[in-house]
C-alpha cells in the first residue's frame, strides 16, 4: 500500500448513516448525505445510500460529476456561482440559493435545458452565513415563484458553520413560522423544511425538534460520528470510518527545543516549543501538504504530534511501550478538518475496503 493512505471503510459508513437515518425517522425527518468532507469518493457515497440516505448534498461542481452514476437527487449546498450555472443544472437537480439574480439564472439555464431546476430558499436567522434575511423571507419567496424554470421546493437554515450559532427549538421554530407564513400568502404547500446539519442532531435526543422540519443535511455526523453543536460523540456511531496511516521515515533520540535563535517557520510562523527533555522523535512520510498536524489524533494515546513542515510530520514517541522502526506505519482517527485536507490532497492513498 502507499502512504500516505486514507483507509475508508464503507461498511462504517453505511452503518453510521442507517444509525442517524433510524434516529431521524423516527421525527419523520429524511437524510441528505453530505458527501463535500470526502470529496464524493463514490464507494463512500454509495455507502451513504446504501445506509439510507435519500439524497446526496455536496459544495462542488467537481464532485457533483463524481455522482452522476448514483441514483439519488443531487443537492448542491453552497450558494451557486453564476459561471456555474450551466454545470449545475446540468449535475444537480437542486440547490440552496439566497440571490435572485442567480436564481433567475438558474431558470433562464433550466428552460432553456427543458428541465425545472429545485431551489431550497436560505433563510439567515443570524448564523450571518448565506441566506435571505429572515425579515425579508416572506417577500422574496415571492419573487422565486414567479420563475419558471425553478421550482421552489422549500427553506433552509444554516447554523453553526461561521457564527457558532446553536440549533434550538427556538430558531428552527422561526424557520417553521416562516414557512408556514410562505404557505399561506402565496397558497403553496412547500416540501422541504431543512433544519440544518449535524449541529441539530441534539434537538432530536432533547425531543425539541420542531414537528415540521423534514431534512437534515448530515456529513460529519456520518463520516465521523460526531454531532456539531457541542461535539460530543453520537452513541453507537463508529469514530473510525476513515483512518490516516503514514509511514516513519526518520526515528532518533534529539532535544525537543530547537538549539539556536528562533525565527518564522515555513509557514510564516514563530513556533514555541515545550521543553521535554530529550525524546524519542518519529519524522512520518507526510506533511501539511497532505494533512492538518491539529487535524489528526493518534491511535496511540501515548503518541503526541508535535507539528508539520510541508512534507514531514514529527511525533513524539517517548512513552510508547511499542519499540517503533523505520517503515512501521502509525494511524491515525481524524477530525473534519483532518479528513477533508486527507481527501483533498492527491498525495494521500485512498484505499476502500
Amino acid at each position: 500500500m502507499k502512504y500516505p493512505a486514507l483507509i475508508i471503510d464503507t461498511n462504517k459508513i453505511k452503518e453510521n448513516t442507517r444509525l442517524l437515518v433510524d434516529k431521524c425517522e423516527k421525527h419523520s425527518i429524511s437524510v441528505a448525505g453530505v458527501t463535500k468532507v470526502f470529496c464524493a469518493i463514490p464507494e463512500a457515497a454509495k455507502a451513504m445510500l446504501e445506509g439510507g440516505a435519500y439524497m446526496l448534498a455536496d459544495s462542488r461542481i467537481e464532485n457533483g460529476k463524481k455522482l452522476t452514476d448514483l441514483d439519488a437527487p443531487k443537492l448542491m449546498l453552497r450558494l451557486p456561482l453564476l459561471s456555474q450555472v450551466d454545470e449545475l443544472v446540468e449535475n444537480f437537480d437542486i440547490s440552496l440559493n439566497s440571490e435572485y439574480d442567480t436564481i433567475k439564472a438558474i431558470s433562464d439555464k433550466a428552460l432553456e435545458k427543458g428541465k425545472q431546476h429545485g431551489i431550497i430558499m436560505m433563510v439567515d436567522l443570524g448564523d450571518l452565513r448565506e441566506g435571505v434575511w429572515y425579515e425579508d423571507a416572506v417577500e422574496f419567496a415571492g419573487t422565486v415563484l414567479e420563475l419558471k424554470g425553478v421550482k421552489l421546493l422549500g427553506i433552509g437554515v444554516n447554523l453553526t458553520c461561521y457564527g457558532g450559532v446553536i440549533p434550538t427549538q427556538k430558531n428552527l421554530g422561526q424557520l417553521v413560522e416562516i414557512a408556514e407564513e410562505i404557505e399561506k400568502t402565496y397558497n403553496i404547500k412547500l416540501e422541504i423544511i431543512s433544519g440544518g446539519n449535524s449541529s441539530s442532531i441534539h434537538l432530536l435526543d432533547k425531543g425539541e425538534m420542531p414537528k415540521r422540519i423534514n431534512q437534515l443535511r448530515l456529513g460529519e455526523s456520518i463520516a465521523l460520528g460526531f454531532e456539531t453543536a457541542y461535539g460530543d460523540r453520537i452513541k453507537g456511531t463508529h469514530r473510525d470510518a476513515f483512518t490516516f496511516a503514514a509511514q516513519i521515515i526518520e526515528l532518533k533520540e534529539k532535544p525537543s527545543v530547537p538549539i539556536g535563535e528562533i525565527g518564522m517557520d515555513a509557514f510564516g510562523q514563530k513556533p514555541v516549543f515545550e521543553d521535554r527533555g530529550l525524546i524519542k522523535r518519529a519524522i512520518l512520510g507526510a506533511g501539511r501538504q497532505d494533512i492538518r498536524p491539529d487535524g489528526i489524533v493518534p491511535k496511540c494515546e501515548k503518541i503526541s504530534v508535535l507539528g508539520a513542515s510541508s512534507d514531514h510530520l514529527i511525533l513524539d514517541l517517548t512513552a510508547c511501550d511499542r519499540e517503533y522502526k523505520v517503515g512501521d506505519i502509525i494511524e491515525f482517527d481524524l477530525t473534519y478538518g483532518g479528513l477533508l485536507a486527507a481527501c483533498t490532497s492527491e498525495y494521500v492513498e485512498k484505499v476502500i475496503r
